[in-house]
Order: structure tokens, then sequence, then C-alpha cells
């Protein structure tokens, strides 16, 4: 695929660190604002891209890309995706897709009817280990519970108590800790049981957002519950699933899926994973984005928005009952 790259922001520093490897990539163009311009130049150095633009208008005008990877603060995603698909090129959006659930069926119908690639970057669903982990699922027999926590003390949050608000804790630019950090476990929930009969949220609330939170996805006969905070932190990040013939552990944050293992129901070890193929975390989803869009496999796309789709539901579902209202 011909890449360009909207943002240059510390995710797009992350990724440019992997495309050396991604072999069938061409980086054609970076775009930001002119306040970023030095750094856009100096990671198209860097990095051999095309080109640097401040202006994403010359750029769909003179640059020859074919994918827009969005990767700006979450308030700014719906208005690029939509220009890109507008204007026919293929979308690969960073996570949370967009702020409303609204926004995000407005993307999901366009790119339906223009036949684009419209997916998200949310790493854990292309993992080997998280592929490996929904294959062992049944083995536990009936899931009755999962519990996952991820908790990191965000840097932006001692600004934020002295009164800073930085968009990681801006209503109005989709901030929060459900967006930020809860929303890997949320995917990481949804993608292995779907959209939940009933969503609840307990968030901690400040200045109108919410700084960390409990939210429990009722299945009917399974539960499910999902920590995430930037206020404090926990030392270990772990995912436990439960069900009435045995365990699984999940080693980590569920962005990054280290390892886990494999327990009976009487505790005793069976086995540890680890197949995770590369050492970095979004390694794997951009190889399937290029094999996606190579094959303008739509079959797939689909699937990938029917989940995006059931995440953006349960976040729209737990901020109307928690009463946040972002953007």
């Amino acid at each position: 695929m011909k890449l360009a790259i909207i943002g240059s922001g510390m995710i797009v520093h992350d990724f440019l660190t992997i495309t050396k490897d991604l072999k069938d990539t061409e980086l054609t163009a970076i775009i930001g604002t002119d306040k970023s311009l030095d750094i856009l130049h100096e990671l198209k150095a860097k990095y051999h891209i095309g080109a640097a633009y401040t202006d994403f208008d010359m750029a769909l005008a003179e640059s020859d890309f074919d994918t827009v990877y969005v990767a700006v603060p979450n308030f700014l995603h719906y208005g690029f995706a939509k220009k890109a698909l507008e204007n026919g090129k293929n979308v690969i959006s960073e996570k949370p897709f967009t702020v409303k659930y609204s926004d995000f069926m407005d993307l999901k119908k366009i790119a339906e009817e223009k036949h684009l690639v419209l997916i998200e970057a949310i790493t854990n669903q292309y993992l080997q280990n998280y592929v490996d982990l929904k294959q062992k699922l049944p083995e536990l027999g009936d899931l009755k519970l999962i519990e996952s926590n991820y908790s990191q003390y965000s840097s932006r949050y001692d600004a934020f108590e002295t009164g800073k608000v930085l968009p990681a804790f801006d209503p109005k630019k989709g901030g929060g800790a459900l967006m930020d950090i809860n929303i890997y476990n949320i995917h990481f929930i949804v993608g292995l049981l779907g959209r939940p009969k009933a969503v609840s949220y307990f968030p901690n609330i400040e200045r109108n957002i919410d700084t960390s939170g409990i939210l429990m996805l009722n299945y009917g006969n399974s539960k499910a519950v999902a920590i995430g905070a930037k206020d404090s932190a926990s030392p270990v990040g772990k995912t436990v699933l439960q069900g009435n013939k045995g365990t699984i552990v999940v080693n980590g944050p569920t962005n990054v899926m280290e390892s886990f293992d494999v327990y009976d129901k009487d505790k005793t070890l069976l086995e540890k994973v680890d197949h995770n193929i590369y050492p970095h975390r979004m390694y794997q989803e951009f190889v399937e984005f290029e094999q996606i869009i190579r094959h303008h496999d739509l079959t797939e796309v689909a699937k990938r928005l029917q989940h995006s789709e059931d995440v953006m539901w349960v976040v729209d579902q737990a901020f109307k009952g928690a009463g946040i209202k972002l953007g």
C-alpha cells in the first residue's frame, strides 16, 4: 500500500520504527500542522517518506497514496477519515475509531458506498497470542467471568490536577480513561464474546471526564469487568478468564498480549503460550492491513467493522449510563 500518515505524535514515532520491516508499505506522505513542520521534515528524512505536508487538501491533490493512516488525537479522527474516504482513499484509523457512535456509523456508510477499506488500528485483535487464546477458549468449558485491568498513571494527570487540561483529559477532545486505556480491554472482551446484553460504567469523574473507572458487561451466563485508570496504577496488568473447566491468565496489559497461561480447574498449569511473531505490538496489524488492502478484501473489512461497531456501541452505552458527554 502507498501510505499517507496523518500526525506526528508519539504513536506515529512508534509506528515508524517498524516500517523498515513492512516490505509492502511505501511511505508516500506525512501530514501535520505548521507547528510540527520541523518534526515532519525530521521524520521524512529519517524514514525516507516521500513528502511532508501541513495541508491535507494539498496532499490529496499532489501525492499518490491509496491509504491514509489517521494517527491524530481522538477528536480529529472523524474529520480526517471522512475527507479521506470522500476522496477515494482507504482509511486505517487509530483507536478509538471516533468519539461518537453516530460518527462511526457515518464513516462506515461512506466506506461501504464507495467500496473502500475502512479499518481500526487496534493491536490486540491481530496479535498471534490473541488469535491462539480465542482458539483455546472452549477448553475452559462454560465461561463464567472475565476480569481485565489495564491501569497506568498518566504523565498528564499531574498537570490536569493543577487545572491544565490537555487532550488526554479533555471531554471535548474525546479524552478520559475509557477511550484511551480501557478501550483495549473492551476490544479484548468484545472480540471474544461480541456485543453484550447490557453495559454499566462506574467512573471516577473529575471536571466532567472519567479519570478511571470500572466497566461491567453482561453476557447472560458470562460476566466481564474491564478496569482502566489514568489517575492511578496497577503494578501488573493482567486479565483472567474463568470457566467451569479451567482458567486462562493473560500476562501484561491487553494492548500487547505478552503471553498467557492455561490452567485446569484444579489450578494446575497446563501450558504457557507466547506465539507473538514480532517484538513490536503494531507489526502484525499492519501486515494484515497491507494484505487486506492489496486484495481489496471487503469481506474481512466487514467483519472487522462489525467488531468495531460493537465496541463503539459499548462505549456509547457506557457514557450515556454514566452521564458523560464527549465531543
